[in-house]
């Protein structure tokens, strides 16, 4: 199979994962209804952010996790009909065998890397996993390794800092046994013991926190009475986005990044810790394919920038953004509602209007 057919065909099976601690990639798999991804990208969190091509961004809940093997399972969004893709035969994979990575590597969505398989049975920590030179790189995590039959036959897993394409993926041989082991309790927050690979439920748990099999010390993914908040000026910007209203949990985007969106427009508010100030980015719509009602915009655009208090309009390539920012030392959560408030009711009107008045063109999302 061609690779651009199987990127094509995994796109609608590839999903985004997001926590407060960072971003990675997963997979859906129809057979079991169920989508697959590494347990370090889920970081403890019984609850996760998803989005995908077919769905917007929305909330799902972690039902297995697996230390020992880097594997969690996520409930698949309910009435979305989502590409069909199958596992392979990890067995008949070969030193050399052609391979495609897809994931979402520094949060660039849809990113499929092609190589070959360095070495199918490469040993660590007492696991097989396959060795490949495709790169990998953060925020791949969790995505499918696949081959030239457009089947999955391994979970891109980790790779070699400082390597040259050094990348790792788990033979999915070990995915259809967690899968096997999990099926019969489909539904329930479950563990897998990671001393004696103990299937740990809600109803076997011992004094509910081991295992009880072996006695380790386990934790169900289980979400919490009381949700753990953010803490200093991540705490006041989520108290501010709960203030306008917005879904924090699907605010998320990672360490310090949220994104919301008004209207037709999307924002994204970053907090740069090193240079302590926050900015609230509106992407708008995107240049004119009109040359002639360009000048007249960029005129616009800087007459604008004279009346707007405290927000900027700009060009960035092609795209059109309204810009707030502010340092944190100046911001409290009434001041910062005020100012965000306001900059989500602007990036609503401008988008509305640029489109109108120079016929500005709706912006390109992945």
């Amino acid at each position: 199979m061609d690779a651009q057919i199987i990127i094509e065909k995994y796109q609608k099976a590839i999903i985004q994962i997001a926590t407060q601690g960072g971003t990675g990639t997963g997979f859906y798999i129809k057979e079991f209804d169920l989508i697959i991804t590494n347990d370090h990208v889920v970081a403890d969190n019984a609850e996760v952010t998803i989005a995908g091509k077919a769905f917007d961004k929305t909330l799902s809940r972690v039902w297995y996790t697996d230390r020992k093997h880097d594997l969690a399972f996520l409930q698949a969004p309910a009435g979305i009909e989502l590409a069909d893709v199958s596992l392979g035969r990890y067995e008949t994979m070969k030193d050399g065998d052609a391979v495609v990575a897809i994931g979402h590597p520094y949060g660039l969505n849809y990113t499929a890397t092609q190589g070959v398989i360095s070495k199918v049975d490469r040993i660590r920590d007492g696991l097989k996993f396959i060795q490949i030179d495709a790169a990998i790189n953060p925020g791949n995590s969790g995505g499918p390794l696949v081959n030239m039959g457009g089947e999955v036959i391994g979970v891109n897993s980790f790779i070699i800092r400082g390597g040259d394409n050094l990348g790792f993926a788990l033979p999915v041989n070990y995915l259809r046994e967690a899968l096997q082991l999990y099926l019969p309790n489909k539904g329930q927050s479950s563990t897998r013991c990671y001393s004696c690979s103990h299937l740990v439920t809600q109803a076997n748990i011992d004094t509910k926190k081991y295992c009880p099999s072996c006695g380790t010390e386990v934790k169900l993914p289980e979400i919490p009475a009381k949700e753990v908040e953010a803490v200093g000026t991540a705490k006041t910007i989520e108290s501010i986005l709960k203030e306008l209203g917005k879904d924090v949990k699907l605010a998320r985007e990672g360490v310090n990044t949220w994104s919301v969106k008004e209207g037709s427009a999307k924002i994204k508010i970053t907090y740069n810790a090193e240079n302590f100030f926050i900015a609230g980015d509106a992407y708008l719509c995107q240049l004119p394919a009109d040359a002639t009602k360009i000048k007249p915009l960029y005129q616009f655009l800087l007459e604008e920038n004279f009346r707007t208090n405290g927000l900027v309009l700009s060009c960035v390539k092609q795209n059109l953004i309204l810009s707030r920012i502010i340092y944190d030392l100046d911001m409290t959560v009434e001041n910062g509602a005020a100012a965000f408030r306001n900059l989500f009711q602007k990036a609503d009107y401008y988008d509305d209007y640029l489109k109108n008045e120079f016929s500005c063109t709706d912006r390109l999302e992945e």
